[in-house]
C-alpha cells in the first residue's frame, strides 16, 4: 500500500506571487518591504512615455527652487539668503539614518539649502578664478547621462553614447594637426587624472616591465617650477615616488621652462644612464597663462633619447587652463571677422601659435569645466597615438562583460566605471559653440580683462603685476594713499633691498583680498550695492633676485579678478576697484600687522 504523504507547504514564490496587485501595487497583506517598493516605484523615473513620472514633476518644482536660490539681479554673488557656512566641523559628522523612509520633497528642500552661501558662478560679480558657469547645452546633455546613467567602461552599457568620447577624440584631433582616426580619448576624474594618465604613459612605455613587476627603477618626471601640484598627486599614486620629480627653471618675466636648464639636466640623466618617463609642459598657467615651448622642448627630447633598454619618453601636455586658445591657430586676422579690437589681435595671435604646438605633443589634457564653460567633471585626456596607447595599457577580459562593439576602453582605463556626464557636457560643448563661438567668448573676456587695465593705470594707489601675460587674468596690488604703486612696486620686484617692503605690502595685499572675501560672505553692501568676489594669488611669481625660488617669502602676492562671466560689464569692472579701495581704507585703518602665513602657488585649477 501506498503511503500518504504529507502536503507541502505553499513554496515562497508563490507566497511572493500573492503579495501583489494586478497593477503592480502591494496587496493590503503583503510584506512591509513590499509595501516599501510600491512607494519607491514611483520615486523613480519612469521608464515609458506618457506615464506620471515623478522625475518630470520633481525638476518642474525644482526649476522654481532653483530661481529662488539665485539673488536678484545686483544681488550678491553667492547662492541662497545666507553666505554663511551653516555647519560645524567635525560635530556635523555625528548624524545617523533614519530608519524610516524620508519624504522626497522634504529631501529634496534639504538638497537646496546645502547650495546656500554657494558661489553663483553666474553673477557678473564672481571672479575669483577659473571656474565659469557652464553652459546650457553642456548641462542638459550632462543632466540627460544621469537618468538613463549609460557606463563609459564598454560598448554594451553605454551603446550610441560612445560616440560623444569618439567623436570629441576626431574635434579634438583634428583641432590638434592630429590624424583623428588614430587620436584617442579619455574623459576622466579632473584634471589630476589627465596628468596621472600622462605619467603613467610615460611608465608604461619606459619601464616595459612595470606592469607586472611594478615601479622598480627611478624614472624621472620633469616639469617646469610653474607646474601644477597635481605633479605631486600623479607621483605618489603611481608609486614612482614625488623624489623623482625634476623642476625646470622658469623665466622670472614669462614664466616660461629655461631650455637652458633642462638641456642640462637632460645632459645629466643622459651621462648617468638615468631613463626620463614623462615631461610635462605647462601650456597655460592658472595665473600667469604661461606656455612652454613645447616645439623645443621635443627637439630636446629628440636629442637626449632614454638609455638602452628603456623606451621613448612621453611628452605630454598639461593644457587643462590654456588648450582653448588654439581655437586662434586658423583665425582670419586680416580679415579679423569677429570684430576684434586691434589692441588684443596680437595676443589671441600669439595663442594661437603657441598652442598650434601641441601637435607636438604626445598627450594633452583639456579640462572643459574651465576654460570650456562646461559642468564639472568634464576633463579630457587626449592622446595622438591611440592604436599605441590603448595596446600597453590593455588588461585581460572579464568574464561578466561582453564585447558588442568596436570600442571598449574598459580594457585600458584608469576607472572601470565611467559617468558619461564629462564626455555628453564636452562634446555638447564642442557641437553647439562651434570655434566662433569659443573664439566670442574668450576674445570678448580678454577684451574686459584690457578694460580693468586700463582702469588700474588710472589709479595712482594700484598697479597691475602681470601687464605682459596673455591670459584672461589681471592680478593686481593697491597700496597706502601716498604711494605710488607703479614705482613702489617695481623697487620691490628687482631690488633686494626692498624685500621688506615687499612683504609688508603682500601682507597688505592679503589682507585686503581677505576683507573682501568677509564683505562677500556677508553680503555687505557699500552705497547699496554688494561686493565682488575676487581671488588672491599668494605667489604667482618669484621676485627676480630670487629666481631660483629659494627664498620662499620673495614673492609676488596679488589680487586676482578672473572675468570669466560674459555677463561683466564696464561698470562691474569699475566697481570691482571701488570696492578694493574701500577694502585698503578700512585695512590700513584697523592694521595688518599679522606675521604673513606661508607663500602657496595659487595654481591649484
Amino acid at each position: 500500500m501506498t503511503a500518504v504523504l504529507p502536503a507541502l507547504p505553499l513554496s515562497p514564490s508563490r507566497d511572493f506571487e500573492r503579495y501583489w496587485k494586478p497593477d503592480g501595487s502591494a496587496q493590503d497583506r503583503a510584506p512591509k518591504w513590499a509595501k516599501y517598493r510600491t512607494d519607491m516605484v514611483s520615486e523613480f523615473p519612469s521608464p515609458y512615455r506618457g506615464q506620471r513620472d515623478t522625475l518630470a514633476l520633481q525638476i518642474g518644482k525644482f526649476v522654481e527652487k532653483l530661481d529662488g536660490l539665485r539673488s536678484e539681479k545686483g544681488g550678491p554673488a553667492f547662492l541662497g539668503g545666507n553666505g554663511a557656512l551653516t555647519y560645524e566641523y567635525p560635530e556635523v559628522k555625528n548624524v545617523a539614518i533614519s530608519q524610516e523612509m524620508g519624504d522626497l520633497d522634504q529631501v529634496l528642500n534639504e538638497v537646496v539649502n546645502l547650495f546656500s552661501g554657494a558661489p553663483n558662478w553666474g553673477n557678473p560679480l564672481t571672479m575669483c578664478n577659473v571656474s565659469p558657469q557652464g553652459n546650457t547645452a553642456a548641462i542638459i546633455a550632462s543632466m540627460l547621462s544621469q537618468v538613463f546613467a549609460p557606463n563609459l567602461l564598454d560598448g554594451e552599457y553605454s551603446w550610441n553614447v560612445h560616440r560623444a568620447e569618439l567623436e570629441s577624440a576626431g574635434m579634438l584631433g583634428n583641432l590638434m594637426g592630429w590624424d583623428p582616426l588614430n587620436t584617442g580619448a579619455i574623459y576622466t576624474y579632473g584634471g589630476g587624472g589627465c596628468f596621472t594618465y600622462g605619467v603613467k604613459y610615460g611608465l608604461t612605455r619606459v619601464l616595459p616591465n612595470s606592469r607586472y613587476q611594478g615601479v622598480r627603477t627611478d624614472a624621472k618626471i620633469i616639469c617646469s617650477q610653474q607646474a601644477h601640484y597635481a605633479q605631486q598627486n600623479a607621483t605618489d599614486w603611481t608609486g614612482l615616488g614625488m623624489d623623482n620629480i625634476i623642476q625646470v627653471r622658469t623665466d622670472v618675466a614669462t614664466n616660461q621652462m629655461d631650455l637652458i636648464h633642462l638641456e642640462e639636466i637632460l645632459q645629466d640623466l643622459a651621462s648617468r644612464n638615468i631613463p626620463v618617463a614623462t615631461v610635462i609642459c605647462t601650456m597655460g598657467t592658472t595665473d600667469a597663462n604661461a606656455f612652454d615651448p613645447i616645439g623645443k622642448v621635443r627637439e630636446l627630447l629628440d636629442r637626449f633619447p632614454n638609455p638602452t633598454g628603456f623606451g621613448k619618453a612621453i611628452l605630454y601636455a598639461d593644457a587643462v587652463v590654456g588648450w582653448s586658445w588654439i581655437y586662434f591657430k586658423d583665425y582670419d586676422f586680416g580679415l579679423n571677422p569677429l570684430g576684434f579690437s586691434k589692441r588684443i589681435l596680437p595676443i589671441l595671435r600669439k595663442n594661437g601659435q603657441a598652442l598650434e604646438e601641441l601637435r607636438h605633443a604626445d598627450a594633452v589634457g583639456i579640462d572643459f569645466h574651465k576654460v570650456g564653460w562646461a559642468p564639472y567633471v568634464s576633463s579630457c585626456f587626449l592622446y595622438r597615438n591611440a592604436a599605441e596607447f590603448e595596446a600597453l595599457h590593455r588588461r585581460g577580459s572579464d568574464s561578466y562583460l561582453q564585447v558588442r562593439t568596436p570600442y571598449n576602453p574598459m580594457y585600458y582605463t584608469l576607472e572601470v566605471s565611467r559617468t558619461a556626464s564629462g564626455a555628453m557636457a564636452g562634446w555638447a560643448t564642442l557641437k553647439y559653440f562651434g570655434k566662433e563661438g569659443m573664439q566670442a567668448i574668450l576674445g570678448g573676456i580678454l577684451e574686459s580683462k584690457f578694460y580693468l587695465y586700463d582702469l588700474l593705470m588710472d589709479q595712482p594707489d594700484m598697479v597691475c603685476v602681470n601687464p605682459e601675460d596673455s591670459g584672461l587674468v589681471t592680478l593686481f596690488r593697491v597700496y597706502p594713499e601716498g604711494i605710488p604703486a607703479q614705482e613702489q612696486f617695481e623697487k620691490e620686484l628687482t631690488q633686494p633691498g626692498h624685500r621688506d617692503d615687499l612683504l609688508k605690502h603682500n601682507r597688505l595685499t592679503e589682507a585686503v583680498g581677505n576683507r573682501l572675501y568677509e564683505w562677500f560672505r556677508q553680503g555687505k553692501l557699500l552705497e547699496g550695492k554688494p561686493t565682488p568676489y575676487l581671488g588672491i594669488s599668494t605667489g604667482f611669481r618669484p621676485a627676480s633676485y630670487n629666481r631660483d625660488g629659494t627664498d620662499s617669502e620673495a614673492v609676488v602676492f596679488a589680487l586676482k579678478s578672473y572675468p570669466m562671466n560674459v555677463a561683466i560689464t564696464p561698470e562691474i569692472m569699475q566697481w570691482v576697484l571701488h570696492c578694493v579701495r574701500a577694502a585698503c581704507e578700512e585695512v590700513m585703518a584697523t592694521g595688518f600687522d599679522a606675521e604673513p602665513r606661508a607663500a602657496a602657488s595659487a595654481e591649484i585649477l
